[in-house]
């Protein structure tokens, strides 16, 4: 068998990309963690590593490596002449502000917590076996929030709410709001500060969840009109809801056709389903792209598992696409579906009964 130099070249240095990817994974999280990234971006000056550990409280020679590592990245700046470090705007803004639009850190803070369950993973490829998402390390919970967050604070007021149908001027003038799958309440929040004449009650299966949902409500300031409650997509309560929203979670589900039957049953006359899931093509060769190997591999990790450990076990998967999505939504129950908006990373779907 004769083998292309150029081509395992090619290979090769797509090797060297990834293995250096996901070894500095750790060392982001760490920096998340202690504050690293936020004082280097506070710090009115550049600084040596020796500064920025007694700004952190850490130990100067560990942050001398991780300094070091962050610049073999591109995430730091390393001024050679005076062995001193710093953020550009760019870094600063990308690496410091978790409640920004658009916070990097979250996205390895959920993927090395996802990493966790390959031992567990593995049994599962040969068992067939599903699992779920309390049965991961506590720190997915947050890395999800931390990832989801950006893109939700980005567009989640100012476009995919406008892109809907008369949903907009109903959540100005007073709506009832389900927000099923919420997970730490990002979603919920952000749609109780742009619309304070709404209400809005938050469902999600994990206790752990609910219970840091409600105090970033009452941090937030909105827990007088958000209320959180542990429950499934198939079983929450309530009726009459004008605004039903899923974010990234129907793939998630055993059962999506019944999360998509009760969410009929739950909405007002005129109640509109907004659907959220992760930007997908129809056919598994047009996600074959670099968003689409990040959406797989949660997917292989997360998504697919979550849902082979419920009842039924769809398995949609992170990378569904529009075609399953619409035929989830019509079996349970819906007749009028669209593609309201999308990014890059996001489909937006509108549901009317």
């Amino acid at each position: 068998m004769a083998i292309s130099e150029e081509k395992l070249n090619q290979m090769l240095g797509k090797f060297v990309g990834d293995l250096g990817a996901t070894m500095s994974a750790g060392a982001i999280v760490i920096g998340e963690s202690l504050g690293l990234y936020k004082a280097l971006g506070e710090a009115d000056a550049p600084v040596t590593s020796e500064e920025l550990a007694q700004r952190t409280n850490t130990h100067e020679r560990y942050v001398r490596e991780w300094l070091n590592s962050q610049a073999a990245s591109g995430y730091v700046e390393y001024d050679a002449d005076t062995n001193r470090y710093f953020l550009n705007e760019e870094q600063k803004f990308l690496l410091t502000d978790e409640n920004g639009m658009a916070y990097l850190p979250g996205a390895f803070v959920l993927a090395t917590a996802a990493l966790r369950a390959v031992p567990k993973m593995i049994e599962r490829f040969t068992s067939g076996d599903g699992l779920g998402w309390h049965e991961h390390d506590h720190n997915l919970f947050r890395g999800t929030e931390l990832f989801f967050r950006p893109g939700y604070a980005a567009n989640l007021v100012s476009s995919w709410i406008p892109a809907l149908d008369g949903v907009q001027e109903k959540l100005e003038a007073g709506a009832k709001v389900a927000d099923v799958g919420c997970g730490l309440g990002a979603s919920t929040i952000l749609m109780a500060e742009a619309f304070p004449d709404s209400t809005f009650v938050g469902f999600d299966y994990h206790d752990a969840s609910i219970e840091k949902a409600r105090e970033k409500a009452k941090q937030a300031g909105v827990s007088d009109r958000v209320d959180f409650e542990v429950a499934k997509a198939k079983d929450y309560s309530g009726s009459d809801y004008d605004f039903v929203t899923f974010f990234d979670c129907l793939h998630d589900m055993g059962d999506p056709v019944g999360a998509a039957a009760h969410v009929k049953e739950s909405l007002a006359n005129d109640g509109t389903w907004m659907i959220v899931e992760p930007f997908a093509n129809d056919d598994a060769k047009d996600n074959h792209n670099p968003i689409g190997r990040i959406y797989y591999s949660a997917s292989t990790l997360l998504c697919t598992p979550a849902s082979l450990s419920q009842e039924v076990g769809m398995a949609l998967g992170a990378q569904a696409g529009e075609t399953k999505i619409r035929e989830v939504v019509e079996n349970g129950g819906f007749s009028r579906f669209r593609r309201a908006t999308e990014t890059p990373f996001n489909l937006i779907y509108e549901a009317k009964l």
